[in-house]
This record gives C-alpha cells, structure tokens and sequence, in this order.
C-alpha cells in the first residue's frame, strides 16, 4: 500500500461572511497524480497556499510525513539581470554544472540556451527554467497552480510528458481538461465549500457525478410513488376498523420513507452568439505582409487568404509573433510592408490578452453592457449576462469589485453584443474556468462568423479551430493538417514520440493530374467515407446498447461501462471529424 506523505484534516476557511472551505480533509499518497478542479473562486489556490503555509486556516490541519519533500511552482519570477539559464539553475539548487544541464535538457534548454541570460527568453521558456529548478531539489509531492497558463504548446507538451513520466505525487490545478485527462489519475474537485476525492480522471468523475445524480433522482420518484400509493390506502381506509391497523402501519412507513436530498448543480455558462447576417465568400487576404515593432521585422512576405466563417487558431511558439499578427489585424500596429484587407463591410470585434484591465472600475457592470449592446433590448441583455453567469444583482457592482474571471467574463459578453462579423481573440480563455472555456469554445463551434484566435488551451483549440496558421521562424503558414497531427508532429520535433511507437495517418493533399491517378484517388476517398460511415453506425449502436443496460437496470453502477461510453464518444466525436474531413476532399476532388 502507498505510504501517504500529506494529510488534510478538517480544514475550513472563512473570508468575512463567506466560508470558502468547510470541513475539507483528504491524504496524498505516494505516487498519487490529482487533478483538482473547481470553479473560479471556489477555494483552490487558497488551499494549496494553506497546504504550503502561505495562508493559515480557521480551522484544521496539515501534516506532513517525514518522508514528504515538498515542490511548489512559484507564480512571481526571481530572476536577476545577469542570471543565465546555467548559472540560475546553480544559484537556487547549490547542485553540480553537469546536474543543472542534465535537468533543463529535459525541457529542451540545451547547448546556447543554457547561456543564454533568462530575462531574454519568452515566458514558456522562463517556465522551463523555473520547473527545472524545481525539480533540482528532488520532490516526491508538487503543488503545481494552473502550471500551463501563457505556456506555448511546445512547452505544454514537454511538461505534460513530464507529469505523465513523473514518480512522485502531484496536485495540479488545471482548467484544461486535455492536460488533466492525460496525467491524472485521481480528481479533487472543491464545490460549495467541500471537496469530493474520486480515483479516476476527470472525464470519469464528471459521467459517474451524472450517474449519481440521476440515481437520486430515481429513487425519490419512487419514494415519492410509494408514499402516493400509501397515502391513497390510508386516506381511503382509515376509517374502517377492519382496515385500522394496516393504514396506521403505512403511515408508519411512509415516515421511514427518505428522500436523498439533492443539491442543484452550479449554473453553468449557456453561451449562444447572434448569427451573422453576411453571405459567404473571402474574409481577409494577406498580401505580401511584414510585421513587427519599428525596425524589427518578427515575420514576413506572409499570402494567406481565409473564407468567411472559417475558425483560424494561430499556433507558434511564444515570442514568434502570433499576438502581433492579431494586433496587425486591428490596425492596432502598422503593416511594416504589404497589406491586409478585410472582406466589405466586415464589423470586427478585438478581444486582447489585458483588455478587462481597461474597464472603468466605476461604471457598474449593467452600465458598461448596456453601452456594448447599444443595439439590443434591455431584455436581450440580461439574457446574455445570465449566459455568463451574471445574476440581476451583478448588474449594479461596479467593475472594480469584478474578480478576474468575472472581468474576462464581461468583456467577452460586451464584445458579443457588438453583433460583430468577425472575432480576433488573443488568449480568450485566460482567467474562465473550465465550464466556461467548454461553454465557449461550443458557442463558437456553432456560430457562423469568421473567427481568429491565440489560445494556450488545447481544449479550447481542439473545440474551436477548422485551420491552423503556424507563426514559426519569421513566416505565417496556413498548416495542411489538423490539430492532432499539428500536435504529433510537434512531439515528433521535441523527441516525445517516434515512428516506432506513435504513428498519424498522412493526408492527401495534392490531386493527381492523369485522370487514371484522379479516378483511382476518387475511389479510394469514396471508399474511406463509407467506411467511416460504417463505423459510425457500428459505434452509434453499441452505444445506444450501453444506454439501455443503464435503463434497464438503473441501481446498477458499472465503471467499466461508463469507461466504455466515454470511449464510444470520443470515437464517436473523431469518426465524425474524419468523415467531415473526407467529404470535404471528396468535394474538392469532383470539382477539380
């Protein structure tokens, strides 16, 4: 059994009226890899800083075994001007030259990067230097508090390789469910003041917390038939003497009769975007485009032409200019050569990495949504600041008393009220949580405009993007590929997979000229879709078969066929992508 190496008793925390956390106990055992998951402002990082002691709780406490060697990942920076990769790492750990390069090898800090001075490197690589650092003085337990945010998807993946590879134990707060399904095994999820353990990932958490919900409701419908039926017999027999005894026996047991109380789910985002009233055709073209700052040139000769409604998620590492192509975009910076021209009588929305820092903390958040949407009725308005979890009474603070998810939240639901054609968003996702991100990235799935964003959340890049525009070694490239094999080939660059163990099925992408080789290439298009039909078909009824096990036997729990569901679905969700994406090429082959 795995030896526990942190102990949770009891803790509660109060911040003025509000109790933040009630009771909340769990261990950490060897090992031990958590996600810990919760709303904005639930109580997370107020218990990690309690478990480190940062903060102190009301009550409750902590122990640490004595075998516990605790890692915790600051958020500021301690860097100083002259500290170079190399000589940071042997400042803060007193370990060995050849210990220090060992260690940040393994996040890809190699050969001129370890002299290179740290202030000059962007912020996934400052995030390199500092997991290095940490892991120098050798942890068995991290505390890692939204690890990922502003990280570039090259360092995403390194350190998501690391966790998974990891031996020790570690408690991670994430709102990125693609990093929490790949290197946890264990869920913390902190709701109204407690926390629930569950070992399992996330995506198991949430279908058995469904399960279990269901089956309350279950039983207190039958609960309340019985005590229906009960009711009746006594109502109608009480007064009979032959039939005394047996009505006062029912009234006894309906009094035995429970109801499971049920506590309502949190409201969740139901984000729905206006459709665009525009017609189909070219959003914007690059012509020949350099950008940049002055006489810095970050990226240049970019051609790119995107269709309207099309979703464009802009990938590169950080410091390669993908914020900088957005602000081009707005006219914010100046085309350094070439041009950018958008489609005719476009409306574009631009939202920025810091633009809740600009609202004015006086106007009330009511006033400044109500001057967003200047061309809806009061009543629209606070339809769509319930989608974002705004009550009526949300409506009268001022700006300045808004948390940080709540000022994101703000000004995504003015920026929608703009009624634009099409929505620049530069790390839209910071500051939302998980259920909002989700929320999001689905409104936006479905709407009809023209959508470009910069985002460090891989499930809201998987949810959102139809194109990728790779921003590498000063060029803009439309990528030929999807997402996932984005993704692989960027593991492939970083040396986390290889041929031997990870394949990714290559696609066609250029139409033979000979009508043999276009009628052969038809065939084999056609035969794939059917294929994925097929396939569609077999999974869409095993499927419904799992479902109606659960109907028939609906107290039964059985977590290998809820793994088996969610499996279903994600092969559901992806057959369904490739046979988009075949019928797609199928189109474009027939017209050639």
């Amino acid at each position: 059994m795995p030896t526990t190496l942190l102990s949770v008793q009891g803790i509660q925390k109060t911040f003025g009226p509000r109790t933040l956390l009630e009771g909340v106990s769990f261990n950490v055992a060897e090992g031990e890899h958590i996600g810990f998951i919760g709303r904005n402002g639930s109580g997370k990082t107020t218990l990690l800083k309690i478990i480190i002691g940062q903060e102190t709780a009301d009550k409750g406490s902590v122990e640490y075994m004595p075998q516990m060697r605790m890692g915790y990942l600051e958020q500021h920076e301690d860097f100083l001007p002259e500290d170079t990769v190399r000589s940071y790492l042997i400042r803060k750990s007193g370990k060995e030259e050849w210990e220090c390069d060992r260690m940040a090898g393994r996040f890809d800090l190699k050969k001129e990067r370890l002299n290179a001075r740290v202030l000059t490197l962007s912020g996934g690589f400052r995030m390199r230097v500092k997991l290095s650092a940490m892991l120098l003085e050798d942890p068995n337990l991290l505390l890692l508090d939204e690890p990922t945010n502003y990280l570039d998807l090259p360092t995403q993946l390194l350190f998501e390789d690391f966790l998974r590879n990891f031996r020790g134990a570690f408690i991670i707060i994430s709102h990125d469910r693609e990093l929490l399904k790949r290197t946890c095994d264990t869920t913390l999820e902190v709701e109204r003041g407690n926390v629930e353990r569950y070992s399992g990932d996330v995506e198991e958490w949430f279908a058995f917390k469904e399960e279990r919900r269901l089956e309350k409701e279950r039983h207190n419908r039958t609960i309340e038939a019985q005590r229906r039926h009960m009711q009746e017999f006594v109502d109608r027999f009480r007064a009979k003497a032959s039939k005394a005894t047996q009505a006062q026996e029912r009234l006894k047991r309906m009094a035995k009769l429970e109801k499971i109380d049920i506590v309502q789910p949190l409201k969740t985002s139901r984000i729905v975007i206006p459709p665009t009233s525009g017609r189909g055709g070219v959003a914007l073209r690059l012509q020949d485009l350099s950008i940049g700052y002055g006489e810095r040139h970050i990226a240049d000769h970019i051609e790119l032409e995107l269709n309207k409604g099309n979703r464009v998620a802009v990938l590169g590492e950080n410091g390669q200019g993908k914020s900088t192509l957005l602000k081009t975009l707005t006219s914010e910076l100046t085309p350094l050569a070439g041009h950018v021209r958008w489609g005719h009588k476009l409306k574009i929305a631009w939202y920025a990495q810091h633009v809740h820092e600009a609202l004015d903390g006086r106007e009330t958040l009511g006033g400044f949504l109500t001057r967003s949407g200047g061309g809806y009725l009061y009543e629209d308005i606070l339809r769509l600041a319930g989608n974002f979890l705004f009550s009526i009474d949300d409506l009268d603070k001022p700006c300045s008393m808004l948390s940080g998810g709540e000022k994101a939240r703000a000004c995504l639901a003015g920026l929608l009220l703009g009624k634009p054609d099409v929505l620049l968003l530069d790390e839209p996702t910071n500051h939302l949580d998980m259920e909002t991100v989700e929320a999001l990235g689905d409104a936006l799935r479905e709407w009809n405009g023209t959508v470009i964003f910069v985002s460090h959340s891989r499930t809201f890049v998987h949810l959102v993007a139809t194109t990728i525009w790779d921003v590498h070694d000063g060029t803009v490239k439309t990528y030929p590929g999807t997402y996932e094999e984005y993704i692989w080939q960027l593991k492939h660059t970083l040396g986390l997979v290889s041929d031997n163990n990870e394949t990714m099925a290559q696609v066609e992408t250029v139409v033979k000229s000979s009508r043999a080789e276009r009628y052969q290439e038809l065939k084999k298009k056609r035969q794939a879709a059917s294929k994925l039909e097929a396939s569609l078909t077999e999974l869409g009824k095993e499927k419904r078969k799992l479902y109606d096990e659960i109907l028939a036997n609906p107290t039964e729990f059985s977590r290998e066929r809820n793994e088996r569901i969610a499996t279903l679905e994600t092969m559901i969700r992806f057959t369904e992508d490739e046979w988009i994406k075949a019928q797609e090429e199928l189109r474009k082959l027939e017209s050639a």
